[in-house]
């Protein structure tokens, strides 16, 4: 019976069994290097000896020679460690060659075939399938990201609060590696005495002034195309991605939608203005700028120009974000009904001042 173990419960797996026959398979390369390390440490311990160690490549090996040197007794340790990488780059007649060996494995010896996916026609996949332990390194979900952060934040020893882990995960821009290296620059840059906060995270991230996703939000929410244009350049031409561009404004949206509700429900302006660091006075006026409407159609485009930025299609990166802030920024101004004739009057001046009445935009 094949078993699957993601890579979260790999560590609980081996304090029970190692198994003879790895196959670690997704397309998150950081977990398969994880994966990889963890069953590594387990086979040859803290010290790694490298003389019980072998590693081909499956674009170079053949698989006589693979299964040869898998069958060798460990010398001077307990058990030895094959790794194939690139697994799937094997030819069909060299994995062929394999499977006499993955029906009948060498107790001692632990081989690894490592790929980010496997032609699931071939002989071989079918056979590895059914005799190895699958190791899951595809892409995390939604409910998977955040646990995974705070982990690997704990791994590198940095007190992160929520505010910060939801901005990282969406400026990410689905690379677990760009995660990584910026929980590493945060454990570096923030004392050990407090918790790394959003404020950190964009600093880190090299955001120029007035060109935060605060900056551009506000733009958007003032339907100044010019400025919200040139802020959007300013970002691109500092090297940001695309995708990390567009989740970081994602990430402020949320917010914006989180505290809207807060102040809707609530009427809590002083903690909606420390959320966004704003003048309590100013609050209201700025979440008026952000109908749900608005903020409904906002997520649907956000969803769109993501789609299009992943597949390739479209147009140019650049070209597409340039499309979603003119659509953002042109959004409708509410309506007023004209006010009503001023009744003739004699003897008297009539004032040229109208009185406009502000209505609530409806959420």
């Amino acid at each position: 019976m094949p078993q699957t173990v993601p890579v979260s419960q790999l560590p609980a797996h081996l304090t029970k069994v190692v198994a003879p026959l790895y196959a670690v398979l997704g397309e998150e390369d950081l977990l398969r290097d994880t994966a990889l390390a963890l069953i590594r440490h387990a086979v040859l311990g803290a010290d790694g000896n490298d003389f019980n160690c072998d590693v081909f490549y499956g674009d170079e090996a053949e698989g006589a020679e693979i299964a040869a040197c898998a069958s060798e007794i460990a010398a001077f340790a307990p058990r030895r460690l094959v790794i194939v990488k690139a697994a799937d780059k094997l030819a069909a007649r060299q994995s062929e060659m394999l499977l006499p060996y993955l029906k009948s494995p060498n107790d001692t010896t632990s081989v690894i075939f490592v790929a980010a996916k496997l032609d699931g026609r071939l002989k071989f996949s079918q056979a590895l399938l059914q005799a190895s332990v699958v190791v899951d390194c595809g892409p995390l979900k939604d409910s998977q990201l955040l646990p995974w952060l705070q982990q690997e934040a704990d791994r590198l020893g940095v007190r992160i609060d929520e505010e910060a882990l939801h901005l990282l995960r969406e400026v990410s821009g689905g690379s677990l590696s760009a995660v990584r290296r910026e929980l590493e620059k945060l454990a570096s840059y923030v004392p050990a005495d407090r918790a790394a906060t959003a404020a950190d995270v964009a600093a880190l991230r090299g955001t120029q002034p007035g060109a935060s996703v605060f900056d551009l939000a506000a733009a958007i929410g003032a339907q100044q195309r010019g400025a919200t244009l040139a802020i959007l350049a300013r970002n691109l031409e500092a090297g940001e991605a695309p995708l990390r561009i567009l989740g970081s404004l994602v990430w402020q949206y949320r917010r914006l939608w989180k505290v809207k509700e807060l102040v809707k429900q609530a009427g809590r302006e002083g903690e909606a203005a420390r959320v966004l660091r704003m003048d309590p006075y100013r609050i209201r006026p700025f979440l008026g700028q952000f109908s749900e409407t608005h903020l409904r159609e906002a997520f649907r485009l956000f969803l769109e120009t993501d789609q299009k930025l992943k597949g390739g299609s479209g147009g140019k990166p650049a070209m597409l974000l340039d499309q979603l802030m003119l659509k953002l920024c042109s959004r409708p101004q509410p309506t007023r009904s004209p006010s009503p004739a001023a009744p003739a009057s004699r003897g008297r001046t009539v004032s040229n001042v109208r009185t406009i009445s502000v209505t609530r935009p409806k959420n």
